[in-house]
């Protein structure tokens, strides 16, 4: 009996662990960004129903994972090599708006959500401020 209970201790603590190795490992690869500073999450499929969800970088991967319908994300940085991101996610800047504060770049890249602006598809969005920069797809919503 004592056997029997051992080995299933052993089998119970084996497959334990296995499901944290697979949720280590999988957790970080939901996040449309890698290497922010704060992360948004935009949940809803309407701007009735719109709901945004805001974490640090530490909290971003277990945020996103409970969260149902995101529809988009954003990564804040405080710097960021705009060419290097661009290549990382094959992206093409489609065009940009210059303001005030801010420069915006509207791209296209190879990421999960996208939105129709000015006759193109548009999934990512770059903001780059005096105070650093922060990148969405498919749009930044709300302020940035």
């Amino acid at each position: 009996m004592r056997r029997l209970r051992g080995f299933a201790v052993l089998i119970f603590t084996a497959v334990a662990a296995a499901l944290v190795l697979c949720a280590v490992t999988a957790l970080p690869d939901r996040l449309a960004f890698n290497g922010g500073e704060r992360y948004t999450f935009y949940v809803g499929n309407t701007s009735k129903n719109c709901r945004v969800v805001s974490c640090t970088a530490s909290e971003a991967a277990l945020t996103r994972l409970t969260l149902q319908d995101v529809c988009g994300e954003s990564a804040t940085f405080s710097t960021l090599d705009i060419d290097g991101f661009l290549k990382s996610v094959n992206g093409e800047i489609m065009f940009e708006e210059r303001l005030d504060d801010s420069v915006n770049y509207y791209c296209t890249a190879d990421l999960p959500y996208s939105v129709e602006l000015y006759e193109k598809t548009i999934n990512l969005h770059i903001c780059v401020r005096e105070d650093g920069v922060t990148v969405g797809s498919p749009i930044i919503f709300g302020g940035y």
